[in-house]
């Protein structure tokens, strides 16, 4: 049972890293200059600028 537990483990573990990586030449995506800027929009309300 404890086979059949780590197997599956093991098994859930590389869908996980399939799915988060599928489709992408290197890894992670890059973040450009112009993104790393941009508010995402989970910041909350903005106060006006004075």
């Amino acid at each position: 049972m404890i086979l059949e537990a780590l197997l599956a483990l093991a098994l859930l573990i590389f869908i996980v890293w399939w799915t988060m990586f599928a489709g992408r030449t290197r890894g992670e995506r890059r973040v450009d200059a112009a993104e790393a800027d941009a508010p995402s929009g989970d910041e909350g309300p903005r106060r006006p600028q004075e």
